[in-house]
């Protein structure tokens, strides 16, 4: 018996024995080269060709954007255009051939024309007046013609052309001389829904009668209205507006009676609505807390469809053939780039066409956002999201970075973001920041900002950057600010006007002259000029003062921490002379400044291979600079 007993105490013991365990993440980490990173693929758009058997595609696989096939049952991609300079975006396959229309600017100077590329391969210049842009507006019903914009009449306003396909000559159908946004545009031509930025949140929506010239403003309130879709019967002009609330929901004005009635509300914006071909769907986008969530509305069942789910991922964005027969949708996340699905309505199958995601790069070394918030200095509640490196640890703390959207007005999303990744992959923690004056989080909070940047939003990204400190992963000592143009301003705010609150700073394309700025907006930006000047200033008054007192440049001298900044010297928006200027006035102060100027980009960077150059400066500059380290990691693609 006592021998039994001992038996059953060895097993007992040897079965207690703990299983070895597997490594952790942060354990079998790799750490990936901006080369790698890089080197996944973007794709977006996705216009069906008229038998259903392709999507056309945007794609920067060979290192700019050009346009491709793909074939919709197996995910074969053919290359149509071949461009090395200039991106080129898709926009349509004609309805009932497979000629094409897609758009391309000039290295990034947003003065974008429409092409067409016939069956035998032979571009045309569609919209060649030069210095002119021109926009998309979509088919006509009956497919004999297209819809676009153009400024070629006056650089500041543009007018709604109608292009016959057959003989390529184009007629003017509205004359914009009130410096009006055209929206939409009946399927009988009868109206067209037109809009006037006020200020922040106050858009007036306009109803345009083509045959009489007429024009009815349909909002009665002072809100933010934005025309979505003419009903396919021309009774109704579907709008979103926060009239009476926070957030923008959807209605419908009947234009016969003049009355207007409400259709959807969600407890978050909806951004956008519109109705396939025939009308048998309405597609309405939510903006939920910084992520997606799209509805797909059946009007002859008044039900939603059921979209296909995933594990990891959201569906981003969707859209239908002309029968309708088909949807092509994208998926994707915070932690994984977005892949393009074909999916048949009829009989439910969906064929997955790509795979972005670099074979080089393991998904579960990527980072997944967390939605996370904090009170600022005031008690106002701040909105981020926020990326913890798998590396960090109480035991291990890491150094941080607050970044900050572009705008004024904009919002940090629950997006993919090579360089996110890129930095959190090296062992940076992000937090991105939606400072009061983000959108997406109601009216009263869209506006807490205006006339007052650089001060109370200012201190929400310094209050980020407690936040940080608090957190026992973090690093308190080595933490930076990061923004692209409005978020470059802020980084160069922070530097100047609180000079000791962040380490570095890294400034992409920021504003550092607002009077300047203000001056030289592009001329297609007359519609929301005045709106503009609301919420900043208006340069050319007593509101001057103000902005140079808010601008960084006139106190370049503040500055002590180091600086990197980036620009493209084709940028309509935020020339090229801010960032010069900023550059050889923190340097006086003998402040480490690093300067990287691309010729061939705009406000963004477009081309892979810039952005590779870009995105490992900005990394060799923080470990030099905030973590620390004795030598920048050396890149791959730089041997």
């Amino acid at each position: 018996m006592k021998k039994l007993t001992a038996i059953i105490c060895v097993v007992l013991i040897w079965s207690c024995k703990e299983e070895p365990k597997e490594p952790s993440i942060a354990e079998t980490l790799k750490t990936y080269t901006i080369a790698q990173m890089m080197d996944n693929e973007s794709v977006f758009g996705g216009s069906f060709s008229p038998d259903n058997s392709k999507l056309m595609v945007s794609s920067n696989r060979t290192g700019i954007y050009n346009i491709y096939e793909v074939t919709t049952g197996t995910g074969d991609f053919t290359p149509i255009t071949q461009s090395d300079s200039s991106t080129v975006y898709a926009i349509s396959y004609f309805p009932n051939d497979e000629r094409m229309l897609f758009d391309m600017d000039d290295n990034g100077n947003e003065i974008y024309q429409i092409f067409l590329r016939d069956t035998t391969g032979v571009i045309t210049n569609l919209t060649p007046d030069a210095g002119a842009r021109a926009n998309f507006y979509g088919w006509s019903k009956d497919e004999k013609s297209f819809y676009f914009g153009s400024n070629k009449r006056d650089p500041q306003y543009e007018d709604i052309y109608k292009m016959d396909i057959a003989s390529f000559t184009a007629t003017m159908l509205y004359q914009n001389n009130e410096g009006l946004d055209v929206s939409e545009i009946s399927d009988d031509e009868t109206y067209l829904a037109l809009s006037k930025p006020i200020n922040t949140n106050d858009i007036d929506l306009f109803l345009y009668s083509v045959a009489d010239q007429s024009m009815k403003k349909i909002n009665e309130n002072q809100s933010g209205n934005s025309a979505e879709d003419f009903s396919k019967d021309g009774k109704y002009l579907y709008y979103t507006t926060n009239d009476g609330g926070e957030f923008m929901y959807l209605k419908r004005y009947n234009i016969a009676e003049g009355t207007s009635e409400n259709v959807l509300e969600k407890e978050w914006d909806i951004v956008g609505s519109y109705f396939t071909r025939s009308g048998k769907y309405r597609v309405t986008y939510i903006n939920d807390d910084a992520k997606n969530v799209i509805e797909v509305f059946d009007t002859t069942t008044d039900q939603n469809i059921e979209l296909p789910q995933f594990d990891g991922g959201d569906i981003t964005s969707v859209g239908f053939s002309r029968d309708e027969k088909m949807m092509r949708f994208y998926v994707g996340g915070s932690n994984s780039p977005a892949n393009l699905y074909a999916y048949n309505l009829e009989s439910g199958e969906q064929a997955r066409l790509t795979d972005v995601l670099n074979e080089e790069i393991e998904a579960e070394h990527l980072v997944k956002a967390e939605v996370v918030r904090f009170n600022s200095f005031d008690g106002v509640e701040i909105p981020a999201i926020y990326y913890q490196p798998h590396q960090a640890s109480e035991e291990n703390p890491v150094p941080a970075l607050v970044w900050v959207h572009g705008g004024p007005g904009g919002q940090s999303r629950q997006n993919y973001s090579a360089l996110i990744q890129y930095i959190v992959n090296h062992g940076y923690a992000i937090l991105a920041v939606n400072n009061r004056g983000s959108s997406g989080y109601g009216k009263t909070f869209f506006q807490m900002d205006d006339l007052n940047h650089g001060d109370k939003d200012l201190k929400d990204c310094i209050e980020g950057k407690n936040w940080l400190a608090q957190q026992g992963v973090i690093d308190g000592e080595k933490i930076g600010i990061i923004g692209g143009s409005y978020g470059g301003y802020m980084t160069m705010a922070a530097l100047t006007f609180a000079p000791e609150e962040f380490d570095v700073g890294v400034n992409i394309f920021g504003v550092t002259n607002w009077i300047r700025t203000l001056k030289s907006i592009p001329p297609w930006w007359e519609s929301f000029k005045d709106a503009l000047y609301k919420e900043l200033g208006d340069p050319f008054s007593a509101d001057s003062v103000r902005l140079k007192e808010i601008s960084p440049l006139f106190h370049a001298d503040n500055v002590t921490k180091p600086l990197i900044v980036l620009q493209g010297a084709q940028d309509p928006r935020v020339l090229q002379v801010e960032s010069d200027e900023i550059v050889a006035s923190v340097r006086k102060n003998g402040v480490p400044v690093e300067y990287v100027l691309f010729d061939d980009e705009g406000h963004g960077f477009q081309k892979k291979e810039n952005q590779i150059e870009a995105y490992g400066k900005i990394l060799e500059f923080l470990e030099q600079h905030l973590k620390g380290s004795v030598e920048a990691p050396i890149d791959e693609g730089d041997l």
